[in-house]
């Protein structure tokens, strides 16, 4: 069990220390960006499962982590089994609102992602998001609901740990730092894979795809999740974006192919820096018969000439950072580093 002081004490060595983009045609663009409140130490946590069923035995485990960090935690009690959602897609979209407008609700935690935020984008009330704005944290899946989120509300959403993965020093130290203090930048740095089980694994490798610095808004996520949205009311704008890209467990021509996916739309080439996570379990060894994850990687976003670089600490691995959606950055190819140049909570 992670010591209660990581999470609410712990600052990152990480330490503390820019635009707009146009709106797809069909989502009003928020009229400005909203921060939610931070969080501290006594706050309610809601639970909530927007996607893929949760065990009882799981929700439990993070129950227990939750409340030994000094939280209390709240369930509506609709995270139940329904197939292999959590419930249907009209309870789900119900279970999100009410964490929001109910007042005795601090934060919303997503307990874990894989498949079904897209189906309840059109039920959710983003009216009532937007009155009542609140720090909801999760990735993977939950790409889909912090985009639509922030699109129709103009709310920061946080990428980062859900509640089945959220027991990891270095991912605790960089909520610490993001959710609990309202600095006016935050520096985030990958962590050191000096002497770990990673240190010689393929995907973990950092590499420059092209050199140099970019600013912008934070958008992306899981890439599956960004091409599922294009061709939706919900379709993101890299337009001066820096885009924050990650995946697991997908074959490099399936990365390859989403890739050439992204290039084809109208905004992707207009980003101003990309920034990919570890992509676990999607590289293959190299032979005459394919490409390896790098090479697919490099010959895709290489030719764009925008800063952009491989193996920050975020995606589907223990380490893995949270990043504010819709938040001004500053990113350094060459420190291998990101900068959050705005407060992300008040």
């Amino acid at each position: 069990m992670i010591k209660r002081r990581h999470f609410l004490g712990g600052l990152l060595s990480l330490g503390t220390t820019a635009l707009l983009a146009h709106t797809p045609k069909g989502v009003a663009s928020p009229k400005k960006t909203k921060r939610p409140k931070r969080l501290q130490a006594g706050d309610t946590i809601g639970l909530v499962a927007p996607g893929f069923a949760v065990s009882q035995k799981q929700i439990a485990t993070m129950t227990q982590f939750l409340e030994n960090a000094g939280f209390k935690v709240f369930q509506t009690g609709r995270m139940g089994q329904h197939g292999y959602f959590s419930n249907s897609d009209q309870e789900r979209a119900k279970d999100l609102i009410e964490m929001f407008s109910n007042p005795e609700i601090d934060a919303i935690l997503c307990a874990r992602g894989g498949y079904g935020c897209t189906r309840i984008l059109d039920l959710i009330d983003y009216q009532s998001i937007a009155k009542h704005p609140k720090i909801i944290l999760g990735f993977s899946d939950v790409t889909a609901l912090l985009q639509a989120i922030h699109k129709k509300t103009g709310l920061i959403g946080f990428h980062g740990p859900v509640g089945t993965t959220i027991e990891n020093t270095y991912a605790q130290q960089c909520l610490s730092s993001l959710l609990m203090e309202a600095n006016n930048k935050t520096l985030i740095r990958p962590v050191d894979l000096k002497g770990t089980a990673f240190e010689k694994e393929s995907v973990y490798q950092r590499y420059t795809i092209h050199k140099g610095q970019a600013s912008g808004r934070l958008v992306g996520g899981s890439l599956t999740l960004i091409c599922a949205l294009i061709g939706t009311p919900y379709e993101m704008d890299f337009t001066g974006a820096i885009v924050c890209i990650e995946d697991v467990e997908e074959k490099p021509y399936r990365v390859d192919r989403m890739l050439t996916q992204l290039l084809q739309t109208k905004t992707f080439k207009k980003a101003s820096g990309i920034i990919f996570g570890v992509c676990a379990g999607c590289d293959t060894e190299k032979n005459k018969d394919n490409f390896t994850l790098s090479e697919v990687i490099q010959n895709r976003l290489a030719p764009l000439q925008v800063p952009s670089m491989y193996g920050f600490s975020f995606g589907h691995v223990p380490d893995n950072c949270t990043l504010p959606i819709g938040a001004q950055a500053f990113m350094d190819t060459e420190l291998f580093q990101l900068s959050i140049e705005e407060p992300v909570v008040i």
